[in-house]
């Protein structure tokens, strides 16, 4: 029983998906499979790569992954003159983004200047000029998203891939195990008992 809750625990606490576009390149490429373990969107802070599901505003509703800019409470503004690049800032400070593809961390050449409500999050993707994502929808709530729709967060543990696979396949010897003592339960109970020996007593010849 135990490593059967393990394994409903690993199911429960990680997730696996496929990325569906480049939106995420380079960190993640288009057919990457990546981990996700399962957090409240509270928990989330900037800098993380989280799945989660898009607001009606997308059109869609297939889950989506981008990386956490700004939090409730966060000035996000783009994009800020830095040496010869453009820059997100984030509450008056640049953000050394050295995952954004190409270097290039405005993309879209939008620019916009939001403070995060409280419980949302602004999102964006590394690949700046082919990503679906806050800047495209400022008119909803500045572009953010509610951080309820977080369905977790992407993690780089190399290890939990091996547990899941693990967990799987301990939970599949388990089942066939199951399967196999309820055959061979059945099994002995059709079997017939054998016939019990009738006992002769002796008798006596009775007087008259």
């Amino acid at each position: 029983m135990l490593a059967v809750g393990a394994f409903g625990w690993l199911r429960g606490a990680y997730g696996v998906s496929t990325v569906g576009g480049s939106s995420m390149r380079p960190t993640y490429g288009q057919g990457e499979r990546i981990v996700w373990e399962s957090v409240d969107g509270s928990a989330v802070r900037r800098g993380d790569v989280v799945v989660f599901t898009p607001p009606e505003s997308y059109g869609f509703r297939t889950p989506l992954v981008k990386r956490v800019i700004g939090v409730g409470g966060d000035r996000v503004r783009c994009c800020t003159l830095v040496g010869a690049r453009e820059r997100v800032t984030v509450n008056g400070k640049a953000v050394e983004e050295p995952y954004v593809y190409g270097g290039d961390a405005d993309g879209a050449h939008r620019t916009y200047d939001v403070t995060v409500p409280e419980g949302r999050l602004f999102l964006l993707g590394d690949y700046r000029a082919n990503s679906n994502d806050s800047r495209f929808h400022l008119d909803d709530r500045g572009g953010t998203v509610s951080a309820d729709a977080v369905r977790g967060r992407v993690t780089e543990d190399r290890s939990v891939p091996a547990l899941i696979l693990t967990a799987l396949l301990l939970g599949v010897v388990l089942v066939l195990v199951g399967i196999g003592l309820g055959i061979g339960f059945l099994a002995v109970r059709r079997r017939k008992a054998p016939p019990v020996p009738v006992v002769t007593w002796p008798t006596q010849p009775m007087g008259g």
